[in-house]
């Protein structure tokens, strides 16, 4: 019989811990939660003080009896749930089916899965902290009312299957409010001269800026035309050179929003994968025999930026070692974020000696990608800045001026190892410009003016859609991922070419959602119920008082929409073509994916196919097909021939309506980070890449 019994919430961490503990240690896995709500019902006494009532969760009554049998025979039981609100929330729910007592030293938490910080952590056992756990139950409650009063509405209203949940709501919003944008989007003209100057052999580009009195904005040809005509002969002088010396601060170590936006912009990443990779590397990796299985990175549920000043005192050293003294961090502690619980330390790598050049044969691929990364970012933000000189050129022909911008980096700092995001990384390329002083001439090589217009904003991605509910307050590090993956699965947005665009499901719902539960949809009233459930968790208010608070209002609207909603019938829409089984019409219908086509005689009849979007390029391979657009088991566009099975051409790439001059096979457009390129599908034939 074991002395003590712990329980932790994944078995990839039991027997790890197990083996750090020691024989008097038994540990064993809940498996996440044990009770819940009810699935079936509401589960929340409204009447008396919105009691919850819990239930043992469906297929979790063998795990709980092995659990209370294994606690039994134990002299002490520890609860070592992860370090968060639902970690606690999962502690208490044990502790009350298990009779631990609450008030006695049974809680560990740890933020890292290794053997020093394991030990540490049962040298200093606590209570279990109910303002933790009353904050969790809160926003469970919270988000249980609205769900289980909005979807029986919008089943009986629209269709069966709906949801209406509290910050996916929001999130759904800000997708169509986008979009909204995007179609009221009025694009401006305005034009950029572009030169090439040469001075000593050396070419360099600039730019028309304006006169020596202001700066100047093209916004038509005629402008443009102004500018051309005042400039005399290829001649220009150097009027101005401004040199200066420039700082760039590295990035802060990860918190989760910002792990998954890097993720997405550097590795392609889903949200959801982000985190259940992440989650692998925390609860543990065989790393064979002589260390076994080790925590490789700190809790990734995290919004604080905070470092141990143990981690810092090892990164120190790392870098001192391996660049040099004049590559460390000077910088004090940071200052979090109002929004931050800071609750414990920023995502980052158990040690730094584990470096990913050593786990390379251990990781799996996206493992090790992943692990680099937050590796990477972590060195990077214990290192000085970087050092960059600057410098400005005016170049003067009339009444015009064109200026070169040009830059060097003179101490590379923390660039000697990362940088942060893709689109940051061209920033600071060197972009050296001759020698250019005060009274110089140099020639102009060629003036080119380039109409352009205003763009509308982008449409979200899920990194950007994270930033934003991050930075408007919605929502909390573990909500993110299955915030988006809800609004997908529920069918009310879907994923092209890696944005977010909204369904009409989607905009039919928002629209109910609007006009009946507005405080829903409001973003500062949601980002000020996280506030509230926070306040929660600094034990400031009772969770019953914010509850009430919100559903004495809510509940008049529910009673309100229910009577007032009118049914939405989301009519059929006839597509023109007969069904080629049975001869009925064929129909448009509105499917959790958007739509598709199906046969009208359903159920007798249950032929469905999927919309087919032609691009207007004849298969050059059978010769007798249209190239269509498609898409693969993972949503993602893909090309084939409307002929296939009878004709097999597929392609990553979009085919354009022009043949190879080599071998007349089809050309496609080949996206690469400088642009756009054209190449053949058959031999080598290649076109310069387009912006």
């Amino acid at each position: 019989m074991s002395d003590y019994l712990v329980i932790v919430e994944s078995p990839a961490k039991a027997k790890t811990i197990e083996r750090y503990l020691g024989k008097k240690y038994k540990v064993k896995a809940s498996v996440g939660h044990v009770r819940d709500l009810p699935r079936s019902q509401m589960g929340v006494d409204v009447e008396n003080n919105y009691e919850p009532k819990y239930i043992t969760i469906r297929g979790k009554g063998p795990v709980l009896q092995d659990l209370k049998n294994a606690a039994k025979k134990a002299k002490k039981v520890y609860l070592a749930a992860d370090p968060d609100r639902e970690g606690e929330a999962i502690a208490w729910h044990l502790a009350t089916a298990l009779k631990v007592d609450i008030d006695s030293d049974c809680r560990v938490v740890f933020n890292e899965i290794t053997k020093d910080a394991i030990l540490e952590s049962f040298k200093h056992p606590r209570a279990i902290n109910m303002d933790l756990v009353d904050a969790q139950q809160a926003r469970r409650i919270l988000d249980r009312l609205v769900g289980y009063n909005i979807s029986p509405i919008l089943w009986k209203k629209v269709k069966k299957g709906l949801s209406a949940g509290r910050v996916q709501s929001v999130a759904l919003r800000l997708i169509i409010d986008r979009e909204n944008e995007i179609n009221g989007f009025i694009p401006e003209e305005y034009w950029t001269i572009e030169g090439q100057f040469e001075k000593s052999k050396k070419a360099f580009d600039a730019f028309y800026f304006g006169t020596d009195k202001d700066k100047v904005k093209l916004t038509n040809e005629d402008e443009v035309k102004n500018v051309l005509n005042g400039i005399k002969g290829k001649e220009f002088e150097v009027t101005n050179v401004v040199k200066k010396e420039r700082k760039r601060n590295p990035a802060s170590s990860f918190t989760t929003s910002s792990l998954q936006q890097e993720a997405a912009r550097k590795l392609n990443f889903r949200a959801r994968k982000t985190m259940m990779l992440a989650q692998q590397l925390y609860e543990g990796i065989d790393l064979g025999k002589k260390e076994g299985t080790v925590g490789l990175i700190t809790y990734m549920r995290t919004d604080s930026t905070r470092i141990s000043e143990t981690a810092k005192t090892e990164a120190h050293e790392y870098i001192k070692n391996e660049f040099g003294a004049e590559y460390i961090s000077t910088k004090v502690a940071e200052k979090q974020s109002k929004k931050s619980q800071d609750a414990h330390e920023a995502v980052r790598p158990t040690s730094l000696l584990r470096t990913p050049d050593e786990l390379k044969v251990i990781l799996s691929r996206d493992q090790l990608r992943l692990y680099k990364l937050i590796w990477e970012r972590f060195v990077a933000s214990q290192m000085s800045p970087a050092t960059l000189d600057t410098v400005a050129v005016d170049l003067k022909n009339g009444i015009a001026i064109f200026r070169a911008n040009g830059s060097q980096v003179k101490f590379p700092g923390f660039m000697k190892v990362y940088v942060e995001s893709s689109d940051d990384q061209t920033e600071d390329k060197d972009k050296l410009l001759p020698v250019l002083e005060v009274g110089d001439i140099v020639d102009s090589l060629l003036i080119e003016p380039k109409q352009h217009f205003t763009q509308p904003p982008p449409r979200y991605s899920e990194a950007r859609l994270v930033k934003t509910l991050e930075e408007v307050g919605i929502g909390r590090p573990s909500t993110y991922a299955p915030t988006l993956d809800t609004i997908q699965k529920r069918g009310y947005v879907a994923l092209e070419t890696k944005r977010f665009v909204p369904t009409e499901l989607g905009t039919i719902v928002h629209q109910l959602v609007l006009e009946f539960f507005p405080q829903i949809l409001d973003v500062e009233f949601t980002a000020q119920m996280e506030r509230d459930l926070d306040s929660i968790e600094d034990g400031q208010v009772e969770w019953v008082k914010v509850i009430d608070g919100f559903y004495q209002d809510f509940e008049k609207r529910v009673t309100y929409a229910d009577a007032e909603m009118e049914k939405i019938i989301i009519k059929d829409e006839p597509t023109g073509e007969d069904c080629e089984k049975c001869g009925s019409p064929m129909v448009y219908k509105l499917g959790r994916y958007g739509k598709f086509m199906a046969c009208s005689n359903f159920p007798d009849c249950r032929n469905t196919k999927a919309i087919i979007k032609e691009i207007g390029v004849p298969c050059t391979t059978c010769g007798e097909g249209q190239i269509v657009e498609r898409k693969s088991k993972t949503k993602r566009l893909f090309y084939g021939c409307d002929q296939y099975p009878t004709c097999e051409f597929v392609s990553w790439d979009k085919p354009i309506n022009r043949t190879c001059p080599k071998c007349n096979e089809m050309l496609v457009e080949k996206k690469l980070k400088k642009g756009i390129q054209i190449q053949c599908v058959a031999c080598d034939y290649k076109e310069n890449p387009q912006s």
